[in-house]
């Protein structure tokens, strides 16, 4: 059988080998991306409340990680399935990373996972202590396979059990997820009516299911969509207006809220995380 084409792109002192999942688990990820970094330059990142759940299969160096919960003590991670957030976090690497990404939907990572959400809600979890032996095998296996296209290959087949095994979120969780994800504007009142519960009800299941409560969850979108608008240029008036947001001013306080800084100095430390170095053929 052949393998799997993989995309192989150099971001200036990182190499990213890009592939597709399978078919059955795309409505849940877009894509696998692995990753090499060139040079072991330690690095401090800033991270920011996302549409989906972050799992790293680490395939270098431990990070050391600080999520936005201050009840739960900062610490080293292997592999770590980080769930959703509300507010900022930071990770210290001392360089040489080398791993792959999976950003997951919510309401995916409930499948794939098999652990209520709200358990991960401003935290982070070691992917064994979540998933056990199988995860410590899955990693030792990517570690050791040949290339990037093999290592995609075993994420297919490992994901697809988890899939087959996995609960599935209540119908109207998901039409709820579906509605904000298209529409961050909606109302919890809105979202209720729409799926027929009452709001508490869908608040307590949603936030179970997805990890942030409806509300919540639409001012992480909208702040989202902020920060991708602003990253392609577009202006902070014409920003804050398309995301819904009242004034440049309510996007301010947002961004102070949700990232710990203003517009300006999150856009323009993305920009200074850029580096170049000699790079290097991955495996």
């Amino acid at each position: 059988m052949s393998e799997r084409p993989v995309a192989i792109t150099d971001r200036g002192g990182w190499w990213l080998a890009r592939g597709r999942p399978h078919p059955a688990l795309r409505p849940f990820l877009r894509s696998y991306d692995g990753y090499w970094e060139t040079a072991a330059l330690p690095a401090r990142m800033r991270t920011l409340p996302t549409r989906t759940t972050v799992m790293i299969i680490n395939l270098g160096p431990p990070l050391y990680l600080e999520v936005p919960d201050p009840g739960v003590r900062d610490r080293e991670y292997g592999s770590f399935v980080a769930g959703m957030h509300d507010g900022h976090g930071m990770y210290l690497s001392p360089g040489g990373q080398r791993g792959i990404q999976l950003d997951v939907t919510p309401l995916g990572a409930y499948t794939l996972l098999g652990v209520p959400m709200a358990r991960l809600t401003n935290a982070a979890a070691d992917l064994p202590d979540l998933l056990g032996r199988e995860a410590r095998t899955l990693v030792e296996r990517l570690a050791d396979a040949p290339s990037w296209g093999a290592r995609f290959d075993l994420l297919d087949g490992f994901l697809l059990r988890r899939l087959d095994a996995g609960p599935v979120p209540d119908r109207e969780v998901a039409r709820a997820w579906r509605l904000l994800n298209g529409d961050p504007a909606v109302t919890v009142a809105g979202l209720a009516a729409d799926v027929g519960w009452s709001r508490k009800h869908l608040t307590n299941r949603f936030r179970e299911q997805a990890g942030l409560p409806p509300k919540v969850m639409a001012r992480v979108l909208r702040f989202q969509r902020a920060v991708e608008l602003l990253s392609g240029g577009t202006g902070f008036t014409e920003a804050a207006l398309a995301c819904g947001y009242y004034d440049q001013a309510h996007l301010n306080r947002e961004f102070r809220a949700l990232s710990g800084c203003t517009p300006t100095e999150l856009i323009g430390g993305q920009l200074e995380q850029q580096r170049t170095t000699t790079l290097a053929e991955p495996r």
